[in-house]
């Protein structure tokens, strides 16, 4: 069964803001890899939505509707709901997570 993958304006914004930080910081070919390789990683959801796992951090606290994949460093959280795939956040795995969920749900 295939599956559709939806990506969420705030994994969008994650998008846009890995590549303007890659663009700046390395190279414009180098943001273009790196936006395609997440976009690739993200699209392969369509066939296997639940080969991830739950986030730690969201597990310890009880929140076990999330799951993540990655593409090193990067996280990628998203939940499964029938036969649609939502990717909620696109995160750098360097950072801390609940200081971007915090964030994010402050804003």
């Amino acid at each position: 069964m295939n599956y559709q993958v939806f990506l969420i304006s705030d994994a969008e914004e994650d998008l846009f803001g890995i590549f303007a930080y890659v663009s700046a910081n390395d190279s414009v070919e180098r943001a273009m890899y790196v936006h395609n390789k997440l976009k690739e990683t993200c699209s392969t959801l369509e066939f296997f939505p639940f080969r991830g796992h739950i986030p730690p951090e969201l597990e310890r606290i009880g929140v076990d509707n999330f799951l993540q994949i990655h593409f090193k460093p990067y996280r990628i959280i998203y939940t499964v709901s029938g036969t649609k795939v939502f990717v909620h956040c696109v995160l750098d795995g360097r950072r801390s997570l609940e200081d971007l969920l915090y964030r994010r749900l402050v804003r």
